[in-house]
């Protein structure tokens, strides 16, 4: 049978077969639906609130990300553009944003330090201030990738330095892409800006 009701701004329809009819036929079953056509209704509710949820979850997908935290604000970056450059003899390059007043960490030293990690066009892919807490590792022992572990062993607690880093020095596999954060190609150059809080055990010259 055909079984017909109506809910506020929508007309549904259904259809049934019965044993014994050999076509589908009409009856007025509108004193029968009461139960479905609720049913129906709610159903019908949270069909268009799926709805509306992944079109505000789409639309969400196209805002721009949240200002993400640097250690080299707009101010810094100006300023920066005054700062000559150092090129090592491995390719690594740098800029010192503040000089330490502190010691240099020795080979083999725990050393804490945050960072912002960037490809070329400025977009970050890591950063231990997303994180809330320094990265601490040992420095000049293959924790971290070669350019990072070359251009901290030069500074001084309390400095903060731009480390341009070749292909060579960074990732040799690559990263992959993440929500938020670019994909980094394998032996790409890759820019580190860095700031070195402490090193535990060493004493900073006052």
């Amino acid at each position: 049978m055909i079984s017909k009701h109506k809910i506020p701004s929508f007309e549904i329809c259904c259809l049934a077969s019965e044993p014994g009819y050999k076509a589908v036929r009409m009856r007025n079953c509108r004193e029968d639906a009461d139960l479905i056509s609720r049913r129906s209704a709610i159903g019908l509710v949270l069909v268009m609130s799926a709805f509306g949820l992944a079109t505000t979850k789409s639309n969400g997908a196209g805002l721009p990300p949240e200002q993400k935290p640097r250690l080299c604000d707009d101010v810094c970056e100006k300023e920066l553009e005054n700062v000559p450059m150092v090129t090592t003899e491995s390719g690594l390059q740098y800029k010192d944003i503040k000089i330490g007043k502190g010691p240099s960490p020795p080979v083999g030293f725990q050393v804490a330090a945050n960072y912002v990690a960037m490809v070329q066009s400025g977009q970050i892919f890591d950063s231990s201030l997303e994180k809330g807490q320094p990265y601490i590792f040992r420095i000049g022992s293959g924790q971290v990738i070669k350019g990072l572990d070359e251009g901290i062993l030069s500074m001084k607690v309390g400095g903060k330095r731009r480390l341009y880093i070749p292909g060579s020095l960074a990732f040799p596999k690559g990263l992959n892409s993440a929500p938020g954060r670019p994909r980094v190609a394998p032996n790409s150059p890759v820019v580190f800006d860095v700031s070195l809080e402490y090193v535990p055990g060493l004493e900073a010259d006052e």
